[in-house]
């Protein structure tokens, strides 16, 4: 199905909106990407001051109290005033993160809040595992496990910290987090070791677990210090190469190498706790700068993000202002063209060319130069103006084809005329020549053989009246005086093959004027031929006509299988307003012959369905045309005929196989054999005005003896 057309206007629009609106969708993205990285940064600040930080204080004493614990379960006094202190600022540090955390809970992604959550939930488990250092009923490595798995989770918020979209403040935040995580092993072993101090061996457990955890916090410090960059990597370098990590890092050798289980310690070992601890608060120190840069640098950054956007939005929407204004400017530009351009365009077809067509149908001259001036459009565009051009050359070739056809039709219409007049002359006299032999002719087989010629003859003529016709012109047979339309109609049906099929029941009154007669005899003969040429042989055809309020209403019915609606319609449309003869459409050159005549002379022709299934035809002849006589002329016209001689010869009926007529004197019937034929009279029995001087044959020269036979014929 065919789409819904749109403007010139609106598709310059279309195309001119796709780039416009691209632009558009770009800047707004690059917009809202930038903005949504400020706000990202905005977030990470939020973050950091209500969560990262508080998260810091909370593992920081977390370890403080997991060493005093580990210290108070390696002793035997029963004294820990110290480690109920540290239990004190562990639950005020715990107390304010609850806090801080309500307050960056929009800022903080689901997963760093659900991590925070499950922190504060561990930390509520510490009441148990104090209650049991107090008590004894834990032993060292248990209680150092238990403050480890509380401690992981607080690690774990670290983990889904790294929400910065500054991917390079990303990666040094993952590695401060690994350091972080080693340094909470450096704090492991630093309790772990202040256990065994106290009872001056360490278990197989013991050492296995330090073991374990020395390995495992030698590889995070590596990975966490391959990841530092610049002036964050800097104080960890120095670190490496302080005496308080070297002596750390020896300790673990020893206590890997030379430390036997439920053996008594090394002398040395009364300075491993000491070690341990400095080199967790050296590293606590570090990650606490090493915080502090990550949000230094994150602030530069978020006011470059914000001055970026706001550049990125002026420009942007400066350039979006300037695309859309040279669009629409361009749009209208093209616009302007393209619409001068279908304004000759629709000029051409829609006036100057059908103009010139009715002129050459008219036949006037026509100048194709001065016809088809050049398409002037202005304006600048080179595809326009090559249109242009082509269009100037375009309309100069249909002109140049109008011509042409038209030519060709007036050639043809005079081929038409030429052979119709030719044939016209030949006919008249053929006409001449048999209402001779008629005259002289007493023979009746003949005499109805040179009737049946005559009839023929005639009909040719009318076929060859119809080629004048289509060529434009007027036959030359007229009348001057008005001919009364019964003996018109009778003229018609005379011109048909099938006439004895033909019922008659026209007012005898009314007349026709003159010059319209012999196209009005034309036109009924071709309606009455097509309504007994589409309708079965044995039917009847009937021809009503009256006077009427407009002129004279002919009614031509035939009772055969009828048009479709549609069919008739079109039909319709041709005889109101009839086409350019198209010669490739010879069906119904009746109905162009019909069709022509009716517009000559302002006759309505209509077809609508016959009530007896067939098509009527109705003829309104328009009062201008038809001459009605006062009542003096119809009292005189109906007045009866004087008798005729008791022995005045008449034309009876005999069989044959059409009525040939036999002599009969008045009232004895005579046989075709035994009595001789009485000389035929032409126009004896005619109407009046349509009688002609003996030495010009005419149409009517044969139709009244084939109208009298038919007569006779019916019962």
């Amino acid at each position: 199905m065919a789409g819904r057309k749109r403007s010139i206007r609106f598709k310059i629009f279309a195309v001119l909106l796709a780039p416009v609106t691209a632009l558009a969708v770009i800047w707004a993205l690059t917009a809202a990407i930038t903005l949504t990285s400020g706000r990202e940064y905005l977030r990470v600040g939020t973050v950091y001051e209500h969560i990262v930080l508080p998260s810091r204080a909370v593992l920081t004493e977390l370890q403080h109290e997991r060493l005093m614990s580990i210290t108070f379960l390696g002793g035997t006094s029963a004294f820990h005033a110290d480690l109920d202190a540290q239990q004190k600022r562990t639950d005020e540090v715990a107390a304010s993160l609850a806090g801080h955390a309500i307050s960056g809970r929009e800022s903080a992604p689901p997963a760093l809040w659900d991590r925070t959550q499950e922190l504060l939930r561990q930390l509520d488990r510490l009441d148990a595992v104090r209650s049991q250092v107090e008590n004894r009923e834990i032993g060292r490595l248990d209680a150092l496990t238990q403050y480890s798995e509380i401690a992981e989770v607080g690690w774990q918020v670290y983990d889904r910290m790294m929400i910065a979209p500054d991917l390079d403040l990303i990666s040094q935040t993952k590695a401060v987090v690994l350091i972080g995580r080693a340094r909470e092993i450096v704090s492991q072993e630093s309790a772990l070791l202040a256990g065994t101090l106290g009872t001056g061996r360490m278990s197989q457990r013991e050492q296995d677990m330090f073991v374990d955890i020395a390995a495992k916090r030698s590889l995070l410090y590596s990975l966490g210090f391959s990841g530092l960059e610049g002036t964050m990597r800097d104080p960890y370098v120095k670190l490496n190469g302080t005496q308080a990590y070297l002596d750390f890092v020896k300790l673990e050798g020893t206590v890997r190498d030379k430390v036997r289980p439920d053996q008594p310690l090394p002398p040395e070992a009364g300075r491993w706790q000491a070690t341990a601890e400095t080199l967790s608060v050296t590293l606590d120190k570090l990650g606490g700068d090493a915080s502090l840069e990550i949000g230094n640098r994150m602030q530069p950054a978020v006011l470059n993000l914000l001055i970026r956007l706001g550049v990125l939005a002026v420009v942007g929407l400066l350039a979006v202002v300037v695309t859309l204004l040279v669009s629409v400017r361009f749009g209208r530009r093209i616009s302007a063209e393209l619409g001068a351009l279908q304004n000759a365009a629709v000029d051409l077809s829609d006036r100057r060319l059908p103009d010139i067509v009715a002129r050459l149908s008219r036949g006037d001259n026509v100048d194709v130069v001065s016809e088809t001036p050049p398409v002037m459009v202005p304006g600048n565009t080179a595809e326009v103006a090559t249109v242009t051009n082509a269009f100037t050359s375009v309309q100069a070739t249909a002109v140049q084809a109008a011509v042409g056809q038209a030519r060709l039709r007036q050639g043809v219409n005079k081929v038409f005329l030429n052979l119709a007049r030719r044939n016209q002359s030949l006919l008249h006299r053929q006409l001449g020549i048999l209402d001779g032999l008629e005259r002289q002719t007493e023979d009746p087989n003949l005499l109805e053989q040179l009737f049946g010629l005559d009839h023929l003859t005639t009909r040719m003529r009318r076929h060859a009246e119809g080629l004048i016709i289509l060529s434009g012109a007027t036959p030359g047979r007229g009348w001057r005086e008005p001919v009364a339309l019964f003996d018109v109609v009778r003229a018609s049906v005379e011109e048909v093959e099938d006439y004895l099929r033909v019922d008659v029941n026209v007012s005898h009154h009314a007349k026709l004027v003159g010059p319209a007669v012999t196209d009005v005899i034309h036109l009924i003969a071709e309606l009455v031929e097509n309504a007994t040429i589409f309708s079965p042989p044995h039917t009847r055809i009937s021809i009503h006509g009256d006077l009427a309020a407009r002129g004279f209403v002919l009614e031509i019915e035939d009772r055969g299988l009828g048009l479709s609606s549609e069919e008739m319609e079109t039909i319709n449309e041709r005889l109101a307003d009839p086409p350019e003869f198209d010669l490739s459409d010879s069906d119904r050159l009746g109905l162009f012959v019909v069709g022509r005549l009716a517009k000559r002379h302002d006759i309505m022709v209509n077809l609508r369905p016959s009530p007896y299934g067939g098509t009527t035809a109705i003829a309104l002849i328009p009062a201008e045309l038809v001459v009605v006589p006062d009542a003096a002329e119809i009292a005189a016209a109906e007045q009866p005929m004087p008798a005729r001689p008791a022995k005045a010869p008449l034309l009876a009926p005999v069989s044959g196989k059409h009525g040939a007529p036999t002599a009969t004197t008045a009232g004895t019937p005579g046989t075709a054999a035994g009595l001789n034929l009485p000389r035929r009279v032409r126009q004896t029995n005619m109407a009046p005005q349509l009688r002609e001087e003996p030495s010009k044959p005419d149409l009517f020269s044969s139709f009244q003896a084939g109208w009298r036979r038919a007569e006779e014929e019916q019962p």
